[in-house]
């Protein structure tokens, strides 16, 4: 059985992607870059090389498969934490704005 804090309250499901990403963090004055780990239709797992508290406001870019060109979104860095996949990187867990169940959906039902 497992605990109250280890259960999954996701109401989307994630899925394992890889696409560039481009952003802004409110409170630094310099575009950044990261690649998502995974993506669902309200949340992004990201991988960069900045370190980002939780509560930061980002916008993003994301570069879609296929020449669909950046998909913009704004998005709550959740938690961050240092990477086990990839050392000096940070991992950050993002929660978009809004659900985006249309501008993601290529991507999301692709498979």
């Amino acid at each position: 059985m497992q605990d109250e804090n280890s259960v999954d309250r996701r109401v989307f499901a994630r899925i394992s992607t890889s696409l560039p990403v481009r952003f802004l963090a409110s409170g630094k004055n310099k575009e950044c870059y990261g690649k998502t780990v995974d993506i669902s239709a309200n949340g992004i797992g990201m991988l960069s090389e900045e370190e980002l508290s939780p509560m930061t406001s980002l916008e993003l870019w994301l570069e879609l498969p296929d020449n669909r060109g950046p998909f913009y979104t704004r998005g709550e860095v959740v938690w961050s934490a240092p990477s086990v996949e990839e050392v000096g990187k940070s991992r950050s867990g993002i929660r978009l704005e809004k659900a985006e169940l249309m501008g993601l959906a290529p991507l999301l039902w692709r498979r």
